[in-house]
């Protein structure tokens, strides 16, 4: 299984597009996450439901097999290692961002923590 970690951006698009053709070019199936504190009324990390019926047309046309998850109310980092940590997860995918390094001191950076802390493959992929 591919866990791809999703936010509705350029940054979840560029990890998705990986994500599948790692799915499709190892014959496994794709672990879509996408996630929100909760602690936002706009948390625009989180898909809308447009935007989750879009994405569902988009897994239903490459054919692979699937799932998406969203989840209120845990820390992004956690679901995505604790989605790792099934025997079947092969590969994490994220799409990362340019950040200066006074923006990671200052708001963190999940893309980081999660390279830092998976304990398996991890693609982290940005937007062409």
């Amino acid at each position: 299984m591919i866990v791809v970690g999703y936010t509705p951006d350029q940054f979840g698009g560029a990890a998705l597009e990986h994500g599948v053709a790692e799915a499709q070019l190892r014959g496994t199936s794709l672990l879509v996450i996408n996630t929100s504190k909760g602690d936002s009324l706009a948390d625009q990390s989180f898909a809308d439901n447009a935007h989750l019926q879009e994405l569902e047309g988009k897994l239903a046309a490459s054919g692979v097999d699937h799932e998406v998850r969203q989840i209120v109310g845990d820390e992004t980092v956690d679901v995505i290692l604790e989605a790792m940590t099934a025997p079947s997860a092969e590969l994490l995918v994220i799409g990362i961002r340019d950040r200066t390094p006074v923006g990671k001191l200052l708001m963190g950076s999940t893309a980081q923590r999660l390279l830092l802390s998976c304990r398996k493959p991890v693609l982290a992929v940005k937007p062409e």
